[in-house]
Parts: structure tokens; sequence; C-alpha cells
């Protein structure tokens, strides 16, 4: 078997997404053409790399990155997320969606760390290690009086709140 990388272009601020697919699902999604992420989680996984173009899952992308779906339905690997990073981000993925956001403490109280700082700042180290970012949507998830940080850029996040509804566009996000 073989995690199979490929690159879905997308609208600026994205400009693109490096996605990683296991015989399980979808693996990995990296913000940028970032081809070493695949091979890092692939020598993680004990898996060889094998490039490929297009797929359901690089059409799911596409779709969404247009407006046009709101949810993906095809399977995901949880394997490069463990312990309390996989019951935050399932949670995460279960509870909020499309056009939904959660503060980082109530995110903590779902996913039964409690609402103490400590519990928000460490859903927010999750958030910050999340291998699944768009499809497991941690731009949905905000600080109480900000939008919080995201690996992705501020503008990214801005931008797929925006898409989903959320903020109200920017005339321009350059």
């Amino acid at each position: 078997m073989a995690i199979v990388r490929s690159v879905v272009d997308a609208p600026a601020p994205v400009g693109a997404l490096t996605i990683g697919v296991t015989p399980a699902g979808l693996a990995l999604v990296a913000f940028g053409r970032h081809p070493e992420a695949v091979e890092r989680a692939a020598e993680r996984l004990g898996e060889p790399v094998a490039d490929a173009e297009g797929g359901a899952v690089a059409e799911q992308f596409a779709e969404y990155l247009a407006g046009t779906r709101r949810a993906f339905d095809v399977p995901l690997d949880w394997s490069l997320t463990s312990g309390s990073q996989r019951v935050v981000l399932q949670t995460l993925y279960d509870t909020v969606p499309y056009g939904a956001t959660v503060t980082y403490g109530e995110l903590a109280a779902r996913s039964g760390l409690g609402k103490a700082h400590t519990a928000a700042r460490g859903v927010g180290s999750i958030m910050g290690s999340n291998p699944l970012p768009v499809v497991v949507p941690c731009h949905r998830v905000l600080g109480s009086d900000s939008l919080g940080g995201f690996g992705g850029g501020r503008a990214t996040k801005e931008w797929l709140l925006a898409l989903e509804g959320v903020l109200t566009p920017a005339l321009d996000f350059g």
C-alpha cells in the first residue's frame, strides 16, 4: 500500500492544498505545495508515497472551495492522530458543521477536557497540530474574543469563514 499524494489548486489566499490519501482514507492536508509533508507522514506510517492527479478527494476539495459543497463525505484515516488530539478533532468533526463556529473553551468542554483556561489552550495546541485541516474544520474554532490562530494563516481562516457565511467577505484578500 502507499500514501497517494496530490495537490489541489485553490483560490487566493489558500493557493494550494497538498493531500495524502491512504487506503483507509484522507490522512493529511497541508496548506501550500508541500510534497515533503506527505513524505513525512508516509515515513511515520511506514508507507511509500505515490503521486496521483485528482481523484474523488481532490474533486471534493475543488467543490468545497468553489462553494458548491458543504460537507466532505470521503473516509478519513485518523492514524496520524492519537489520544486527546484524536478525541478533540473527532468531536470538532462531528459537532461543528459548515457555517457554525465554536470557541476553544466550548470545544474543550464538548471533548471532555473541561472548561479551564488550560483546557482551552490545549485545544488551541491541538488545532495547530491538526493533520486534516479544512475537512476537520479547525478554521471554525475561534477565541472567546478573537478569530484565534490558524496554521494556514489569518487570511486563509477569514476566507474559509467567509466562504461558509460566518464572516462578511472582504473585497481583497491580497
